[in-house]
């Protein structure tokens, strides 16, 4: 037992004049998995950070195109009015929701010039504390230019850029914040522009085409001679009021 003990405390010794001559490298061990902790806190609070304005959002989140989760408020001219809700992890979430400001970001549909049809629809589909994703893709001002994604049923999303030309209720146009010849840029554009047809085909909301007898009052109206008709019987009128 004795000679345990004396085996079990010469190894102590032994690292204890190892640990003493390497005591720097210990130092920067300790350091340096100090420095990594610190990052994957730092990481950590990023991802649990709530955005209350566009320019808070790190300008990485916007160069990976970093899909977030938010609340509908309303639908405005200017675009979506969206609260935050940011990834909740134990301990992180509950220590950060003390300094946490209030603040709306202001949501707007990439690649799409919205018809006033195309708000009314907005505002009576979308409806107030409606959960919806928004897909970074540019950031301008206080603005997001963003694809926005809605559930409809369990296993269904929709992407709120693409129905609204499907429906006719806009024009596809260009995707603010992408590089115009980058790869992202063109295979959102031509999603975009085939939603865009497909409303033009069937004769979808802007793309309506006017009824026959709309056309031949058009036609009728817009005749030289009709007009002139027209001016001689106001003329005639008048001159037999005198």
């Amino acid at each position: 037992m004795a000679e345990r003990r004396s085996g079990a405390a010469e190894g102590l010794a032994r690292f204890s004049e190892w640990a003493d001559g390497h005591l720097g490298l210990l130092r920067n061990l300790s350091a340096g998995m100090a420095v990594a902790g610190l990052l994957v806190l730092a990481r950590s609070v990023r991802m649990t950070a709530k955005f209350t304005s566009a320019l808070d959002i790190p300008v990485e989140f916007v160069e990976k195109n970093v899909k977030l989760r938010g609340k509908l408020h309303r639908v405005t001219e200017k675009g979506l009015e969206v609260e935050h809700i940011p990834i909740s992890i134990p301990f992180i979430t509950s220590i950060q929701r003390k300094w946490q400001s209030k603040g709306l970001l202001l949501v707007r549909l990439a690649g799409v010039e919205l018809a006033p049809s195309g708000m009314a629809w907005l505002q009576r589909e979308l409806k107030p504390q409606q959960i919806i994703w928004f897909q970074l893709l540019g950031r301008e001002d206080l603005a997001l230019h963003c694809l926005v994604l809605v559930n409809k049923g369990r296993f269904l999303s929709v992407c709120l850029n693409e129905e609204l030309l499907r429906q006719g209720l806009g024009r596809a146009a260009r995707i603010e914040g992408l590089h115009h010849d980058s790869r992202l840029y063109w295979k959102l554009h031509k999603r975009l522009l085939r939603a865009e047809l497909k409303a033009l085909k069937k004769n979808k909301g802007i793309w309506k085409e006017e009824s026959y007898s709309e056309r031949i009052r058009d036609r009728i109206s817009n005749n030289k001679f009709v007009q002139t008709l027209k001016q001689f019987a106001s003329w005639l009128r008048s001159s037999i009021q005198r």
